[in-house]
This record gives structure tokens, C-alpha cells and sequence, in this order.
């Protein structure tokens, strides 16, 4: 018998999953990534967001999230975002405040409405970020800040910053000008990253924004990542490239992120917005 499911495309500056809420038709959702996420032959996307109630009481809601690949993520920033819209909106909640359970713990979401109570933006508290983690980077401490690594032949220096999912942030002074794809791919898969890597490109700029490109492990290139720029202002904070407030400017959008001094989580703000619904079949070839 055939199985019938409703989605939602959302997107968040530019990185854009598939949302399905209730999981129980789903019995084989990294394949469902793979297959759906094809953006010629399926709904098209950067992976695929199962969302359900959450069987905790510490949290309202729970995600798991499926990369383009069919990997399994921790977490994402930018698809927290659009669950905190997901939820108001279809009237799953009335909460303005809601606690979302990820792989990575469970992750505070404000969410800001306008006069109509439509959700216009998303603030994430993205809590600590970690700086050293030797399940995720392979030096004899698990950190590096500023460190230098070789790819494709060019020699390059980054820094590394967990928010949950592993980053390495590399400062240049044209992000616009590096081959992504090329150094991206490479350094995702280096032995230095036992897990692989989501890899930025980051230039700050006259204004005092920074400008960021991003590879996403498992996606490939993506418009915006949510983590990657916490990651990116982690990074520039510790490198003495900006204060605790930054602007990220990605190829699909603009997110603010402060990395608060009170508490040291890290907050990350930006818009969520529907793009297309429909219905699809789950075992259909």
C-alpha cells in the first residue's frame, strides 16, 4: 500500500530542508534524504527535518535532521529556526518560547511575531560553543586556532569550533575568490576531522560584517549554515577579527550572532519562511 505523507519546504537565509512532522510513516528517512533532497528528480533541498512532540518534559518539540547524503546531523541552526515558525504556525503551540531537543541537547528558541502573529525571525540559543574536542579533530588536544592545514596543494589556517556539529573556520581576505567546492570537499573528508567537517570561508569586510561562504559536510555548498556562523563568530571573536557581536553575511542571507559574555551561549537570530507544501508518496521510486 502506498503512503502518502505532507511537507513543508522552508528555508532560512537560503538553507532549505524538507519538513515532515510525525515520523511514524518514516522508516527509512536517510534514503528519503538522499532521494527527496535531488533537486531535478525529487522535492529539492539541503536534507530532510523529521519534527515530533517531544517525549521529555524538559523539551516541547524534537528534531532529527538527514543531510543531503542520508548522514544524520546533530543539529542545525537554521532549521531550528524554521521548526520554531513550523510549530507556532501550524498551531502546534502557542508558545512564543520553545525548548527544541536535538542530538546536541536541547536548544532554547524565541521566537519574534508580527502584528498579524505571523513568526518573522528566530532567535536560537545555540548555548556553549566547544573549542576542543578530540572525538572531532585529531591534535593531541582536540583544538586548534588558527592552525595551518594543507589542501588541493595550498596551505591554509583555521580554527576550530564545535556548536554541537564540527566547524573550521578559515579567514581570507576574499572569501568571494576561493574555489569552495575544491578546498571544501577536500577538507571535509581530511584525516584531521575523524567525523568529517563543515568547512567556512570567511572575510570581514569594511562594515564589520564578515562575510561567509560555507561547505556543509554531507550538503556540498549551501546558501547559509546556522551553526557555521556561530562557528564563523566564535572564530573571529578569538582571533581578535571582531567583538561579541557579528553579522554574518552568507550567499542566501544575513544572520546576527552574539556570543553573550554573561553566560558564554552563543545566540543566533534570522528569519525562517515557507516556501512550498505539498504531498508525497514515501515509498515511490
Amino acid at each position: 500500500m502506498t503512503a502518502k505523507v505532507k511537507f513543508t519546504k522552508m528555508q532560512g537565509a537560503g538553507n532549505d530542508y524538507i519538513y515532515i512532522y510525525g515520523s511514524s510513516p518514516i522508516a527509512d528517512p536517510a534514503g528519503l534524504a538522499r532521494r527527496w533532497s535531488d533537486r531535478h528528480k525529487g522535492i529539492g533541498g539541503d536534507g530532510l527535518v523529521l519534527i515530533d512532540r517531544s517525549a521529555v518534559p524538559e523539551a516541547d518539540f524534537t528534531m532529527r535532521i538527514f543531510n543531503a547524503d542520508g548522514s544524520e546531523a546533530r543539529m542545525c541552526g537554521n532549521a531550528s529556526r524554521c521548526i520554531g515558525k513550523y510549530v507556532y504556525e501550524k498551531g502546534l503551540t502557542d508558545k512564543t518560547t520553545v525548548r527544541l531537543l536535538t542530538r546536541s541537547g536541547i536548544k532554547t528558541l524565541l521566537l519574534h511575531t508580527d502584528k498579524d502573529n505571523r513568526v518573522e525571525s528566530v532567535t536560537v540559543d545555540m548555548q556553549e560553543s566547544c573549542l576542543a574536542d578530540r572525538t572531532l579533530l585529531a591534535t593531541p588536544d582536540g583544538a586548534m586556532r588558527e592552525g595551518a592545514v594543507t589542501a588541493c596543494g595550498q596551505e591554509l589556517s583555521g580554527t576550530f569550533v564545535s556548536m554541537g556539529n564540527p566547524h573550521f573556520v578559515i579567514f581570507t581576505d576574499d572569501a568571494e575568490a576561493v574555489d569552495v567546492a575544491r578546498l571544501g570537499s577536500a577538507l571535509e573528508v581530511s584525516p584531521l576531522f575523524p567525523e568529517r567537517c563543515n568547512i567556512e570561508f570567511a572575510s570581514p569586510m569594511e562594515d564589520g560584517s564578515l562575510r561567509t561562504r560555507v561547505w556543509e559536510r554531507g550538503s556540498g555548498i549551501t546558501l547559509a549554515c546556522g551553526t557555521g556562523a556561530c562557528a564563523t563568530a566564535v572564530a573571529a571573536h578569538l582571533t581578535g577579527r571582531c567583538g561579541r557581536r557579528s553579522t554574518i553575511v552568507m550567499d542566501g542571507g544575513t544572520l546576527e550572532v552574539e556570543w553573550s559574555k554573561d553566560d558564554n551561549h552563543v545566540y543566533m537570530t534570522g528569519p525562517a519562511e515557507i516556501v512550498f507544501e505539498g504531498e508525497i508518496n514515501v515509498n515511490e521510486e
